[in-house]
């Protein structure tokens, strides 16, 4: 019995000397700036297990930690460890963004819709990839919501890329504390209009 009792003691001793492990997150710094003449922002998101960093820049997701079965944490998104990386950046653009107003390409830069030629903004071989060269992933996004979750809202005016119709984009971020993301998009427009956000 006295045995059992410090192997217990030692057991409780050793949990109470355990310590959450720090991560090593990205520096908020590295994200203040301002874009177009707005801020910039790092947010952080923490949940269960799970800690999650945004950037209003794109509504982008720059790093998500997790552990894994033996509760080593890792990032598991590609990302850059600053905004400039993302502002600057000529090879790998879409890291973590909202892509739109049209995630994926139009052939030839060009779309009709009830009977109107849609002419848009050109930017891979003569075709558009994920909404142009100034597409959402290039946006600085309004930060209206971040309790519980964070919710961004982006105002595309009638013409951007080309595009027909005002639009306003939202999206929400949630971790749950049982180690679920989720993502919830929507789009309202004041015209028909495509839009296939990823």
């Amino acid at each position: 019995m006295k045995k059992s009792l410090i192997l217990l003691g030692m057991s409780l001793l050793a949990a109470c000397g355990v310590q959450k492990t720090e991560l090593p997150l990205l520096p908020e710094e590295a994200f203040q700036t301002t874009v177009d003449g707005k801020p910039v922002a790092l947010y952080t998101l923490h949940a269960g297990d799970i800690t999650m960093q945004v950037t209003n820049y794109g509504a982008r997701v720059v790093s998500l930690w997790t552990p894994d079965r033996e509760g080593r944490y890792e990032d598991i998104v590609l990302g850059y460890e600053s905004l400039d990386r993302y502002i600057d950046n000529r090879g790998e653009r879409f890291l973590g963004a909202v892509v739109g107003p049209y995630a994926n390409r139009i052939a030839r830069g060009r779309f009709t819709l009830d009977g109107i030629d849609y002419p848009l903004d050109r930017n891979e071989n003569g075709n558009l990839l994920h909404g142009g060269a100034s597409g959402f992933h290039r946006a600085r996004w309004d930060v209206i919501d971040d309790r519980g979750g964070l919710t961004l809202r982006l105002e595309s005016p009638e013409g951007d890329a080309g595009f027909p119709g005002n639009v306003r984009v939202q999206v929400r971020y949630t971790l749950d504390d049982d180690g679920t993301l989720t993502i919830d998009y929507t789009g309202v427009t004041d015209a028909p209009t495509p839009l296939n956000l990823t």
